[in-house]
């Protein structure tokens, strides 16, 4: 169900508020009892997130366990962000978009070489904004401490045979998902440089990231 939630908070009272270009990787810690706000500035921009228990990065969000506690496979006002260990990093306090998509995962070099032509192997993707986050903020991880992402703003819907599409975004500018940490996090977004994919009209632009405490 689609929950469309307008959030209290001014921008002008944020801690934090810097606009991240497409294409860029952000890592940050969120402190437990914060809000997080993702701004999607021109329109159906992808921004790629994991989650991770600051104190514990073995305990991250996991797709599987939030869609099954949910039970439903998009997230919106009210859906907890569930961890590998069963505990809620975040919960979704406001969303004026009404949907985001947990199944779409991450682009990379390999999969832009499958869905659209071997020679756009080399064109960046999310998996490398990932890494290059990791390497600059975490050196101790490694790819497999990339697990399978939010796409907040995305548009995947699930065909009726079970298959997934990657269609036209339901966001729109200036719409915004905003999430109020439960414990402190880690928080990892790659904003989306994909060129080749419809849903943001091939486009790439910024987001907007805003905290309070």
């Amino acid at each position: 169900m689609t929950t469309l939630t307008e959030s209290h908070l001014d921008p002008a009272s944020a801690i934090y508020d810097f606009t991240l270009p497409a294409g860029e990787p952000w890592m940050c810690e969120i402190k437990r009892g914060q809000t997080f706000r993702i701004v999607d500035l021109e329109g159906n921009q992808a921004a790629d997130t994991l989650y991770y228990n600051a104190h514990d990065p073995a305990d991250r969000y996991s797709a599987q366990d939030t869609i099954r506690e949910q039970g439903a496979l998009y997230l919106t006002t009210g859906t907890k962000l569930i961890s590998t260990r069963g505990n809620v990093l975040l919960t979704i306090t406001a969303d004026t978009c009404g949907r985001h998509d947990t199944l779409g995962g991450a682009c990379a070099c390999e999969s832009n070489m499958v869905r659209y032509a071997i020679d756009k192997r080399s064109m960046h993707a999310c998996r490398d904004s990932f890494m290059r986050a990791i390497q600059e903020n975490q050196p101790t991880w490694d790819k497999r401490d990339i697990t399978h992402n939010i796409n907040f703003f995305m548009n995947v819907p699930v065909t009726p045979e079970g298959g997934l599409t990657f269609a036209d975004g339901v966001s729109a500018s200036g719409r915004y998902v905003e999430m109020r940490a439960e414990m402190d996090v880690l928080a990892l977004i790659s904003n989306c440089p994909q060129l080749n994919n419809p849903c943001n009209a091939y486009n790439p632009t910024p987001v907007r990231l805003l905290i309070w405490d």
